[in-house]
């Protein structure tokens, strides 16, 4: 089942739901890469600036796609101890991961901004959004730097996501976001890019262009 027909356009109808109660003074954070296009479209709409935040899924080392945590600038660090369980992955194999994650976050975070410090969060409203959650880790870092930097409230908004991860951020006493924002949670999830007819993946030079745009 294809819901969107692409991530601007996802972009664009999540900006829709989003501009029916606007949060206040937000900040909106894609996550690189395919959720700086979905970024874009809500920034314009809501008339809010955009910036990136830099997250790196952990892969299992012999499975890349199965997430056993993420990390992120800030040194943020989220552990999925349950995949960490079930694939038998040692701590150091795991610090190993983390440390090259680490690697590709600053890479990536210098080739973004181009030296630009971060668009400041104190006291503002952290407007996280992806293109999707699988397993969440990713945007749970998110979630993490964005506290770290001081954000007022953390939202996360994102066009699909199963119904468990959606849950999982809003969990316990302290959820890592303070409002989830998702247009589609399907019961049968399996993938966010069967919910794209075009999902091809977005390279490192389109995202510099958007975020040149955007400012």
């Amino acid at each position: 089942m294809h819901g969107f027909a692409d991530r601007a356009d996802a972009g664009r109808r999540l900006a829709a739901l989003l501009e029916a109660d606007p949060p206040a003074d937000a900040v909106v954070l894609g996550l690189p890469r395919g959720g700086v296009p979905v970024a874009a479209e809500v920034a314009r709409a809501l008339g809010a600036p955009l910036d990136v935040l830099v997250v790196r899924k952990v892969g299992v080392p012999w499975q890349p796609e199965l997430a056993m945590g993420a990390v992120g600038e800030e040194d943020a660090a989220v552990r999925n101890p349950d995949v960490v369980r079930a694939a038998g992955v040692d701590a150091q194999t795991l610090r190993g991961a983390e440390r090259r994650e680490r690697t590709e976050v600053e890479r990536r975070a210098g080739l973004f901004r181009g030296g630009r410090a971060p668009e400041p969060l104190a006291g503002r409203t952290a407007l996280i959004v992806d293109d999707g959650i699988a397993t969440g880790a990713t945007v749970r870092a998110a979630c993490a730097i964005a506290r770290a930097r001081g954000a007022a409230r953390v939202v996360v908004a994102v066009p699909v996501a199963p119904p468990e991860a959606l849950e999982e951020l809003r969990a316990g006493p302290d959820p890592d976001a303070d409002e989830v924002v998702c247009l589609e949670a399907p019961e049968d999830f399996m993938a966010v890019g069967m919910h794209y007819v075009d999902f091809r993946q977005t390279p490192d030079e389109e995202v510099v262009r958007i975020l040149t745009a955007g400012r």
